[in-house]
């Protein structure tokens, strides 16, 4: 996953790195807070606690209960109600799943007409050696999945425990958007993110209705659909070293991705068809390898990006602030980092970072961020296995 469990692993990633000459960018300076007390976050299921939680998502059309995606291999399903006293489970294939440190069942997504079909799509890694596995299940009714209804759309295999993305959303254009690590260690050291003949490091999009690679086929705009250059027909962009959290705004549609950094800084992409953002050429705004003096030709800079200086060291990708509670967060990007526990606000220009604002701290280790369909912003606090909510503090 992007670093979960990222304190046992950072040692690893500096021994195996090539360090990066820091960046003087002016980015990187925090913008004046918000009022006192503008932005707060509650337990909003007091009574709710889960196991490693590493996604929260709501089936498209029903606002009345969550989904919540354990690492371990289960997804829980509950009532979108504050007095809720328990949750149920929805999918169970822990047996299937191989977790731990950045493994595990990483991802969710309902199909665009999941209420007529009942297909859902999941992200995991399995087997020995290490494998990602896409695959479709189907519900049998609003709260309960058949586990042995498992459709393979594709796999492909991991050559280390670490950096697995997970993260999956569908587009507005009904096709299936993937997010990809580069296969883990440190420094990528094969190069996967800039190789095009490999699946990792990189967005990848599907047409979950077609047939015409068995479950799947390719949408026929994809950068290397044809096939005949030999890279991947299902590649939509590439150069990502972990991108830990894809979402689309409601608002825009654009493609926004929180992409972990090595040792030096981490990232925020707007990610567009056959873009190319850099890894392992460059480290958000820094070269990497070369340190110095690295080819930026036809690189799509990060939209933001922090250094790690300051205890942030692993962001966990959000989204767009699309609810009516919290006027100040209108269309603001909501983001956070696992490690520090820090959540901003990200207000863009069109695609130019405008200023970025802190606007909560010490909420744990954030694995990620989930959005309901009125589009209010909640938040995953792994460790206390809790569902959390970004709320008005003059109101809370």
């Amino acid at each position: 996953m992007k670093a979960i469990l990222r304190l046992t692993i950072v040692p690893l990633a500096f021994a195996l790195a090539t360090f990066a000459c820091k960046s003087d960018d002016p980015k990187t300076p925090e913008d004046s807070e918000l009022p006192e007390n503008t932005i707060d976050s509650k337990d909003l299921f007091p009574a709710l606690t889960f196991s490693l939680p590493v996604d929260l998502v709501q089936a498209p059309g029903d606002s009345s209960k969550f989904f919540v995606v354990e690492q371990g291999g289960v997804v829980k399903v509950f009532s979108n109600s504050e007095n809720t006293s328990s949750s149920t489970t929805f999918l169970d294939i822990k047996s299937k799943v191989r977790s731990g440190g950045e493994r595990g069942l990483l991802g969710l997504a309902f199909h665009p007409d999941f209420k007529t079909n009942g297909y859902f799509f999941v992200n995991y890694t399995s087997g020995t050696p290490l494998k990602t596995v896409i695959a479709r299940y189907k519900a049998t009714s609003a709260t309960q999945a058949d586990p042995g209804s498992e459709a393979v759309l594709f796999t492909f295999n991991q050559p280390y425990d670490n950096h697995n993305g997970g993260s999956m959303q569908f587009g507005k254009d009904g096709y299936l958007y993937i997010a990809t690590g580069d296969g883990g260690s440190g420094g990528d050291p094969q190069n996967n993110a800039q190789n095009l003949k490999s699946h990792l490091g990189k967005i990848l999009r599907v047409d979950v209705n077609g047939t015409s690679k068995g479950n799947y086929s390719i949408p026929g705009d994809n950068p290397y659909a044809t096939g005949t250059t030999g890279h991947l027909p299902e590649i939509y962009a590439y150069g990502l070293r972990n991108p830990w959290r894809i979402s689309f705004d409601m608002g825009s549609d654009k493609l926004f991705a929180g992409d972990v950094g090595q040792n030096e800084r981490e990232e925020i992409d707007i990610i567009t068809k056959g873009g190319n953002y850099g890894w392992r050429i460059k480290e958000g705004v820094d070269c990497y390898n070369p340190s110095s003096n690295c080819n930026e030709q036809g690189l799509i800079e990060p939209v933001h990006d922090y250094s790690q200086d300051n205890g942030d060291r692993s962001i966990t990708g959000g989204y767009v602030y699309r609810g009516s509670a919290i006027p100040a967060l209108a269309g603001k990007y909501i983001y956070g980092d696992y490690v520090s526990g820090r959540i901003w606000a990200l207000e863009l220009d069109g695609n130019t970072r405008k200023s970025n604002t802190l606007i909560l701290e010490g909420k744990g280790n954030i694995s990620s961020f989930g959005q309901d369909i009125k589009g209010e912003v909640y938040y995953l606090n792994y460790g206390a296995g809790k569902v959390m909510k970004v709320v008005n503090g003059n109101l809370n």
